[in-house]
């Protein structure tokens, strides 16, 4: 493998929005730099120059900078990122699933943000804010206009401060108002249940420095419950990635010891590298391997993979993993396509440079950049299909995306086609009472994916997608 890399991620806040997570390594420093172009070095020494002294009005020469570094990046890819004080301090919190605020899951609805589910044990839970409460104001600041990230950061702030939150509940036709002290929160990753004797749904959210262990006690949990288990469900939709030493673990889990869970490969040496199903490759203590108290039955237990086109980064990596070695059944959608490498390199005590350094690989070498998992068992959100899967953003549809390397990108008439149509089909939903639109949630009784893949498990016909377009599917691989 060459030298360990310590292995780090981001998670970003606002996951719900749709906002992607990057699997992140940890390298040092270049050694030496190439020669610097030093004609164009002076042209933005001149520039910045000119602006200083001759822009309308004085501006700040530390913004002008940042300004600069953050052109620079962001000209690069999608994920590429310059962090200043604030996002460098947001992107930390990301990545340990802590943070400052009042604990509640959210989406957006008609304008306004609706609580999906409040963090138990949180402010939030303890005020008695329930599922489907939808916030209109916060503090003196209408909800309606905001952005989903925007809504996020009014109602994170420092521990021990206060937010006004007005709340309008449906079923009770009712408008009040909720003061709530913020405290930090630690964000569950992991839920799960024993759904009927013998079969069980975990679901991870996210990919966070806790998810393994919080895994660990789920499966024990359920084993504990249900020790004859013949099929679990392990669901990765709308999981958008995180931390690379996780998914390597959550493979490990269900694989045998050993066998290549994902390969990169970039310039850097440090970027050349392969992961296996081993304690080594994911244990963050010396000696301590998380999986340890795993029942054995999980490496064979029958196992379906959910994912969609929310799947990205981290839960790419366990997907196709378990794809490639055989291991599991990937049903669902075909996933995002985020197969890329970031590096996170702090600039200071705190500002940081997150840096596309490499390429994900799947065991058989196959690059999912721009691609993504296409499931072995195509299946619908719901017994009538998946109208609006088309208009969700991919990773081939992000600005500046990085191509796969293996082929040219091709552009599918299909695609544009059923986008079209999901277009048609979204303003006519829209026109429906907001109770007729709702989505089934995760793991409910009528979770159409989910029953799908019980059925499976079973052995019994499954309702398999005559819509879904495959995109790119090209079956290319990387020479070893």
């Amino acid at each position: 493998m060459g030298q360990k890399m310590k292995i780090t991620g981001w998670v970003a806040a606002g996951a719900f929005a749709g906002v992607l997570t990057t699997v992140s390594l940890q390298t040092v420093a270049r050694g030496s730099l190439a020669p610097l172009p030093l004609e164009e070095l002076q042209q933005l020494a001149a520039v910045f120059g000119m602006v200083k002294s001759d822009y309308v009005e004085p501006v700040d020469e530390k913004k002008l900078i940042s300004d600069a570094i953050s052109g620079m990046v962001a000209g690069l890819d999608p994920h590429s990122q310059y962090f200043d004080k604030k996002s460098f301090k947001e992107f930390r919190e990301g990545t340990t699933g802590r943070f400052v605020g009042v604990g509640i899951e959210i989406s957006q609805e008609d304008g306004l943000i609706k609580v999906v589910s409040p963090i138990e044990g949180s402010p939030a839970f303890r005020a008695g804010l329930k599922p489907n409460d939808l916030i209109t104001k916060i503090d003196d600041t209408a909800v309606r206009g905001l952005s989903l990230n925007e809504a996020v950061k009014r109602m994170r702030g420092e521990a021990n401060t206060k937010v006004l939150l007005t709340i309008f509940r449906k079923d009770e036709n009712r408008t009040f108002p909720v003061t709530i002290t913020r405290e930090e929160i630690r964000t569950q990753s992991v839920r799960g249940k024993v759904m009927e004797p013998g079969y069980a749904w975990i679901r991870l959210s996210q990919f966070q420095e806790r998810t393994v262990d919080d895994f660990v006690k789920k499966v024990e949990e359920i084993y504990k419950q249900d020790p004859n288990l013949k099929g679990l469900v392990l669901d990765l939709r709308n999981d958008p990635g995180g931390l690379l030493d996780a998914a390597v673990a959550i493979s490990a889990a269900f694989l045998p010891e050993n066998v290549t869970v994902v390969s990169t490969d970039g310039q850097l040496a440090e970027s050349k590298s392969i992961y296996k199903a081993a304690p080594e490759f994911y244990q963050r203590r010396a000696g301590s391997d998380p999986l340890r108290n795993l029942p054995a039955a999980l490496k064979t237990v029958p196992l379906v993979v959910l994912v969609n086109e929310g799947s990205a980064s981290a839960s790419e990596i366990v997907a196709g993993a378990l794809q490639d070695h055989k291991r599991a059944t990937i049903m669902g959608s075909q996933t995002f396509g985020k197969g890329s490498v970031q590096t996170v390199r702090p600039l200071g005590p705190d500002t940081g440079l997150k840096i596309t350094t490499a390429r994900y690989y799947t065991p058989s070498g196959t690059s999912i950049q721009a691609k993504g998992i296409v499931p072995n068992v195509l299946v619908d959100e719901s017994a009538e299909g998946s109208p609006f899967a088309a208009l969700r953003m991919r990773e081939a549809d992000l600005e500046k995306h990085l191509a796969s390397g293996q082929g040219p990108e091709s552009k599918d008439p299909e695609r544009e086609k059923a986008r079209d149509e999901a277009r048609k089909r979204l303003e006519e939903e829209a026109k429906k009472p907001p109770q007729d639109r709702k989505v089934p949630e995760f793991g409910a009784t009528d979770d159409f994916a989910l029953a799908q893949a019980v059925k499976s498990l079973k052995g019994q016909p499954v309702l398999v997608s005559k819509t879904q377009v495959i995109v790119d599917n090209k079956e290319e691989k990387k020479d070893n």
